[in-house]
C-alpha cells in the first residue's frame, strides 16, 4: 500500500500521519477576558497565544460552551473561554464533559505576575498561586492536576496591580512580547508532539532558580475594572 504522505497543520507545525505520536493532550485553553478593550492586555497572553497557535484555522462561537473554538489535528480542540476570567472554570468544564476528557487531557496557557516577560513555565498541577482564572478551573473540574504553561508579564510595581494586570505592554516591551509569545507556541508544539515533560524539561531549564519552587507568591489580581471603562 502507498504511505500517504499528506500534512496536517495548525498554525505554522505540520504532522506526517504516518510519524507523529498520539499528542497528550485534547484541549488547549487560552485565559482572558473578553472584548476588545481586553485584546491587549497583559491578562490576555492566553487569548494571545492561541490566536497564533490556531494560524488561520479560524475560531467560530459555540454560545453552548461560552466559547470561542478552533480545531486542530487529531481533533485537538483550541479554546477561548468567553466567560471573564474568573468564571473560565464553567465554559471549560462543559467542553470537557461534553466530549468526556479527563482533567489530565487539558493544558491551560495563562499570564503569570510572578515571572519576569519573556519567561515560561510548565506544571503539572498545583494551586491557583492567586489566578482567579485558574481558581474557577479548580472549582469547576474539582481538581488542581490539570497541566498549564505559564506565560510571564511581569511584576506589577507597589499599588499598580489593576493597571499593570489590565493594562497594555509599554512600547520598549512590544519586542519582548512578539518572542515570548513565539516561544509559547513552539513549547506548546513541542507538548503536543514531543510530550509534556519533554516540553517542561526545555522550557523550564531557562527560568531563573529562584521561581522554581513549589511555594509561589500568591498574588490576588483583578480579572476585570470594578467599573466597565476603568
Amino acid at each position: 500500500m502507498a504511505t500517504d504522505h499528506r500534512h496536517l497543520a495548525l498554525g505554522t507545525w505540520h504532522f506526517e500521519p504516518d510519524a507523529r505520536p498520539v499528542p497528550e493532550f485534547s484541549l488547549i485553553v487560552g485565559l482572558g477576558n473578553p472584548g476588545r478593550q481586553y485584546e491587549r492586555t497583559r491578562h490576555n497572553v492566553g487569548f494571545m497565544v492561541l490566536h497564533r497557535l490556531a494560524g488561520g484555522v479560524p475560531f467560530e462561537s459555540k454560545p453552548r460552551w461560552q466559547a470561542h473554538v478552533a480545531k486542530g489535528p487529531d481533533g485537538i480542540l483550541l479554546v477561548k473561554p468567553q466567560t471573564f476570567m474568573n468564571l473560565s472554570g464553567r465554559s471549560v468544564r462543559q467542553i470537557a464533559a461534553f466530549h468526556k476528557w479527563g482533567a489530565d487531557r487539558i493544558l491551560v496557557v495563562y499570564d503569570d505576575l510572578a515571572l519576569p516577560l519573556g519567561r515560561l513555565r510548565f506544571r503539572e498541577k498545583g494551586s491557583d498561586g492567586g489566578h482567579n482564572g485558574i481558581k474557577s478551573l479548580i472549582e469547576h473540574l474539582g481538581t488542581d492536576a490539570f497541566p498549564r504553561l505559564k506565560i510571564g508579564i511581569g511584576a506589577a510595581g507597589p499599588g499598580d496591580m489593576t493597571g499593570h494586570v489590565l493594562g497594555t505592554f509599554r512600547e520598549d516591551e512590544r519586542e519582548a512580547l512578539e518572542n515570548t509569545l513565539a516561544s509559547a507556541v513552539a513549547a506548546v508544539q513541542l507538548a503536543l508532539s514531543q510530550g509534556f515533560a519533554a516540553a517542561a524539561n526545555r522550557y523550564n531549564s531557562r527560568i531563573p532558580a529562584t521561581d522554581n519552587q513549589d511555594h509561589e507568591q500568591e498574588l490576588r489580581r483583578p480579572d476585570r475594572p470594578q467599573h466597565e471603562g476603568d
